[in-house]
């Protein structure tokens, strides 16, 4: 059920700041790794737990598709710019007690913005981020990635609340 409190004209687009600060690290965090380390290198910062790397994925998530002639990459960013366009127009639509889903959307906004910006500049998105126990490996990823994941807890937990409570979960 829709929140029939207004946030005004612009609803939350005041959250943009948070989608921007997301893009900014996210940006700045793969500048500096796909300029300090050479592909595939690790530096061990947690044995057996944690380490930064450098990968390129031409696919989405877990490198889907990421063996394919190189449409996928125009695929993904046409996804990317339609899904941005449908969260924007979500994040002005809110009210005033949205917060919560104002929060997740701006950040899985400044996600997807910073992954489009890979792919279109590049062609393939840049992962740092290595998370593994012992010699098992879990893939490779990056700030954007981790923003869209929280966001799409904080949306998921937004939901499920909302449908037990039968109210809004914000706030």
């Amino acid at each position: 059920m829709p929140n029939t409190s207004n946030a005004g004209r612009f609803g939350r687009l005041g959250w943009l700041w948070l989608t921007l600060l997301v893009l900014v690290i996210d940006q700045a965090s793969k500048t500096y790794f796909d300029s300090s380390l050479q592909m595939y290198q690790r530096i061990v910062v947690i044995p057996d737990f944690f380490s930064w790397t450098l990968a390129y994925n031409s696919g989405a998530a877990f490198s889907f598709l990421a063996d394919s002639s190189g449409w996928q990459r125009w695929l993904f960013a046409l996804i990317a710019v339609v899904v941005s366009t449908v969260l924007l127009v979500w994040l002005k639509r809110l009210g005033r007690n949205d917060t919560w889903l104002a929060i997740a959307l701006a950040l899985i906004l400044g996600g997807a913005l910073g992954n489009l910006y890979d792919r279109i500049a590049y062609g393939h998105v840049i992962d740092f981020i290595l998370v593994h126990w012992e010699h098992r490996l879990f893939p490779a990823f990056n700030v954007a990635d981790s923003a869209i994941c929280v966001g799409a807890v904080m949306l998921a937990l937004d939901m499920f609340k909302s449908k037990k409570s039968g109210e809004s979960a914000h706030d």
